[in-house]
């Protein structure tokens, strides 16, 4: 059987996914700002990157690592937002897969995490 979070727990783990939230969601506008700047900077010269060209390769790299980079935030700010809405249904700290209570120790090390680790190895 799960056991419930002590209020304390829950609220900083709370500030914890908050905080989190807030950090992804501006990684993600920044990216999203520049990606704007570089489209505006292209439209005057026809920068395409050109995988033969040492420069053009170099930028292709750097567009591929930052395009990464973002994909990466924008999943775990959906893990993020999972977690704080199982929070506001009472659901959270409780696996999704088995039921039972998620060990505080994971919840401190991933604010985000919905599985024990038992149940997450499983899947």
């Amino acid at each position: 059987m799960a056991r419930k979070l002590a209020k304390s727990t829950l609220a900083r783990l709370k500030r914890k996914l908050e905080s989190e939230q807030t950090r992804l969601a501006a990684i993600i506008e920044e990216h999203e700002r520049e990606r704007e700047q570089s489209k505006i900077a292209e439209g005057s010269a026809d920068r395409s990157a050109d995988p033969d060209n040492v420069d053009g390769g170099a930028i292709e790299v750097e567009m591929e690592i930052d395009q990464a980079m973002v994909q990466n935030a924008r999943e775990l700010l959906a893990r993020v937002n999972h977690a704080l809405d199982r929070m506001e249904k009472g659901l959270y700290g409780i696996c999704e897969v088995t039921g039972k209570s998620i060990p505080v120790a994971r919840l401190e090390a991933l604010p985000y995490a919905t599985t024990t680790v038992d149940a997450a190895n499983r899947v």
